[in-house]
């Protein structure tokens, strides 16, 4: 079997503990009260704006769902979390749950609702580009992502489509921390070692760097990879098999969320989510949600396809992540998605 690098070290600490937590049951639900819910999620951006947006219209509520966000900052920390049990659902890219699978996994992730249907990040240049092409990335320093999780692999993927290896005809930087990039390439100072011609970076982050001049977007992977199943919700087998009452109302209330922002205009989905980013400017916040609502970064529905899977674990066969395709029966569930619609 082949050697998953990103997270086998992690996953052969946390697949033992996993099989314990699996046996310890789920959260005690008082008859007539919300049952709490903790979320994990991968980061905390406005490419997500449809699960905030079902947060503050209150459909969680709504659903009966008392509902805890956290952040993990990283596929990896988001997994270890949903193995563990500290989570009870978890919001990532799904080639974590592939790997974790293939790891070994008794009590493994399940993957029941997408929400994303492109990349959210984009390539930010230290000078203005009026004409970019991917050429302009041969023999340049970028700043990558972790090696094995989406963001790099849809990278190293539109590289490849541009004829461009990504290991000879670049330096791709995959050693900073997810969240780390954009100001380790705004602190870089010309000379200084790791100096970066390019960063991939995630809003709020990419615009932030053009507000303060210290980079310019010159490209959307989003638009570049095409449509990609890049962020699903996930849930340990065991969960889904004692919860589907509660998952089905998680994902109806998602679902509401979905058909506000395919009904709203930027200016009303940035209104509504503006206080999970209190520290972001409005206008900002606006500017971002119309770049992804131009995109078509948003599902119309949270189908989790087959042929979405399937595309997937191409990517991850093209980055050298993966030897043998894995069971779409056994690591998504469409019984949800397909009830909430």
């Amino acid at each position: 079997m082949k050697k998953f690098k990103p997270l086998s070290i992690l996953l052969a600490m946390i697949l033992l503990i996993s099989t314990f937590a699996s046996g310890c049951g789920t959260k005690s639900e008082s008859s007539g009260q919300a049952k709490k819910v903790t979320l994990n999620e991968v980061a905390h951006s406005i490419f997500y704006a449809p699960m905030y947006v079902a947060i503050e219209e209150g459909y969680f509520a709504a659903e009966g769902i008392d509902l805890e966000l956290v952040t993990g900052y990283g596929a990896d920390k988001t997994m270890t979390a949903l193995l563990t049990g500290e989570a009870d659902i978890g919001f990532m890219g799904s080639e974590a749950s592939i790997y974790t699978y293939l790891q070994g996994a008794q009590d493994y992730a399940v993957n029941f609702a997408q929400l994303t249907q492109r990349a959210g990040n984009f390539l930010v240049s230290r000078t203005p580009i009026d004409d970019f092409s991917w050429d302009h990335l041969k023999g340049t320093y970028v700043l990558g992502g972790r090696k094995g999780g989406m963001p790099q692999m849809v990278f190293e993927y539109i590289l490849k489509m541009n004829q461009i290896n990504p290991d000879t005809d670049l330096t791709i930087d995959t050693s900073i921390d997810f969240g780390s990039t954009a100001a380790a390439f705004a602190g870089a100072k010309e000379g200084d070692a790791g100096y970066a011609d390019f960063t991939v970076e995630f809003e709020p982050h990419a615009t932030s760097l053009e507000t303060q001049q210290k980079g310019y977007i010159v490209a959307s992977l989003g638009v570049d990879s095409g449509y990609v199943p890049y962020t699903a919700f996930s849930a340990r087998k065991s969960y889904i098999e004692e919860n589907p009452d509660v998952l089905l109302s998680f994902t109806k209330a998602l679902h509401k969320g979905m058909d506000y922002v395919a009904s709203h205009s930027a200016d009303e989905i940035a209104n509504v989510i503006k206080p999970q980013f209190p520290e972001t400017e409005l206008d900002t916040i606006t500017t971002i949600v119309t770049r992804y609502q131009t995109q078509d970064t948003w599902k119309e529905d949270l189908i989790f396809t087959e042929d979405s899977f399937t595309l997937l674990q191409n990517i991850l066969m093209e980055a050298g992540e993966l030897e043998n395709y894995v069971s779409y029966e056994d690591l998504v569930t469409r019984t949800f998605a397909e009830k909430a619609k």
